[in-house]
């Protein structure tokens, strides 16, 4: 595993936690793919980038587009990254491969409904359809366009 993807991991488990449930990879439009999209129990719609190094972060220059698609967007970092590089209309979350927490909770911006419905529609069929795929995973049978 990467060390995003361990990033990733602990965040995964942490959110859950609060009955959260992740999709790591997840594109929300074309174009987009975001490294977790997390579904509340309420609805709610989290965006969190990992970034294992401040050269992963300066490299991301793309992640205001991820704005428009979430309620609320974190960054996920490793305890020695330099939080303050951070935008401070996002929210943090510490994380390492075994678990996370969140230091600042990000800011909400809801979703306009319409929106929100089309992601949640999104959400559960790419989860169906990862399913399928470990049950089967004959390509031929996967569905390719969310």
């Amino acid at each position: 595993m990467h060390p995003g993807q361990l990033l990733a991991r602990g965040v995964c488990r942490h959110l859950r936690q609060y009955d959260f449930l992740t999709l790591e990879e997840f594109v929300p439009t074309p174009g987009l793919r975001v490294d977790i999209m997390a579904l509340g129990p309420k609805g709610e719609l989290w965006v969190v980038e990992c970034k294992s190094s401040v050269a992963d972060f300066q490299s991301d220059g793309k992640w205001q587009g991820y704005l428009d698609w979430c309620d609320r967007y974190f960054w996920a970092v490793g305890a020695k990254f330099p939080s303050a590089l951070l935008p401070a209309s996002t929210g943090i979350i510490l994380a390492d491969r075994y678990d996370a927490e969140i230091q600042r909770m990000a800011p909400e911006d809801r979703l306009p409904a319409a929106r929100r419905n089309k992601l949640m529609l999104k959400f559960a069929r790419n989860a169906a359809d990862r399913l399928q795929g470990l049950r089967d995973p004959s390509p031929a049978l996967r569905y390719a366009s969310y």
